[in-house]
């Protein structure tokens, strides 16, 4: 298991994980486009063995988070490899707001009479504690995405559960720094690290991180079987990605806060969510379980989707455009997406990084004022 020394905090662990010890080697891990090894190495092949520049990866994320972590193509690959874990007749548990990419793949199986679902509200930890009892795999993804619930996993972690069950949570959104879902008792953390580790929209990948020895093997088979390897160039350049993950989220989360406050004004604007400010539903939980409220903000505008659509058509500086946590500013209508019908049609996410605070309100209040009705 990877963890940061004593006395080393993380922001400091990002920075330098993850490099060669040994006198005359690179610096940087580089990367290593081998798929096969001299036998009697330690490796043979890269599916099955790794290489150098996953295992780069995989020690910077498995000690942000005090766990082993596995590196995979991306974040569903990963949450697809949890999935794999699974016997026919499995009951999963999932939030109601949930990426939609979980979703699908969850109620895929359902249909295939794989398991069967349950959908839990997040912000309610009563029925998350029942449910802790009898499902097989609990998925947790807080604050969630894109509402920005955040769960009480506290709570949740702590529950007793069914012999053998999983709780996983999907960290994204939170990042390593801003939340321990291990620390609190949770079987598995998840990554994509497409977003905030990788930090530079030029990269899919994901990333699995727990404790129990047993899972993560049998992670490592799955990710083995199914070819779920991550590039080498990905793996490289997350590695690269997660250095400045602490500067990045440090300017972007200051930025967060003074849009969402900005705009919980805008006369235009109906509702904010963001869980550091005191009027989010979560607020309280987020403030005891999270060490930063994030960068993500949503929105919903006083009028309908054309609205929406003109306000996200309107912008320049922030990129209309999906996906998140990488350094430039970027939004769209998430009720556009398919399998997104639970959302308000006027919803807008909005991804805060690290563009000058003033800058990105002066575009988002014009924008929004350009679209008006």
């Amino acid at each position: 298991m990877e963890k940061h020394p004593p006395g080393i905090k993380p922001e400091s662990w990002v920075v330098s994980a993850g490099r060669a010890s040994e006198p005359g080697a690179p610096l940087n891990v580089p990367p290593i486009p081998a798929s096969n090894f001299i036998i009697g190495t330690g490796r043979a092949y890269s599916r099955d063995d790794g290489t150098p520049t996953w295992e780069a990866l995989e020690e910077v994320v498995g000690g942000l988070e005090s766990g082993k972590a596995l590196a995979f193509a991306s974040g569903m690959a990963a949450i697809a490899a949890v999935f794999d874990q699974l016997a026919v007749g499995a009951v999963v548990a999932l939030p109601d707001d949930c990426y939609q990419g979980v979703a699908g793949l969850a109620a895929a199986g359902a249909e295939r009479g794989r398991w069967s679902v349950q959908r839990v509200a997040v912000e309610d930890t009563a029925g998350w504690i029942r449910v802790c009892a009898a499902a097989d795999l609990i998925w947790l993804e807080s604050p969630s995405n894109p509402l920005l619930t955040v769960a009480d996993l506290e709570a949740i972690c702590a529950a007793p559960r069914k012999p053998g069950a999983i709780v996983a949570v999907d960290n994204t959104f939170a990042t390593p720094l801003n939340q321990q879902p291990l620390e609190f008792g949770a079987t598995l953390s998840l990554q994509s690290a497409t977003k905030f580790i990788g930090g530079h929209s030029d990269l899919l990948a994901g990333i699995a991180t727990t404790r129990d020895d047993a899972l993560w093997h049998a992670l490592r088979r799955s990710r083995e079987l199914t070819g779920a390897t991550p590039g080498i160039l990905e793996a490289f350049l997350a590695v690269r990605g997660v250095r400045t993950l602490a500067l990045r989220l440090q300017r972007a989360q200051q930025t967060a806060l003074a849009l969402a406050e900005r705009l919980e004004q805008h006369p235009l604007v109906a509702r904010v969510r963001y869980p550091g400010l005191p009027s989010h539903p979560t607020h309280a939980t987020a403030r005891r379980v999270l060490r930063g409220f994030g960068t993500i903000i949503s929105f919903d505008l006083r009028g309908g989707a054309e609205f929406a659509d003109a306000v996200c058509g309107n912008v320049q500086l922030i990129r209309h455009a999906t996906s998140l946590g990488a350094v430039e500013s970027t939004m769209e209508r998430r009720a556009a997406i398919p399998g997104q019908g639970h959302l308000p049609p006027s919803l807008i996410r909005l991804s805060v990084v690290i563009e000058d605070a003033d800058d990105l309100w002066n575009e988002l209040d014009s924008a929004i004022r350009a679209a008006a009705p």
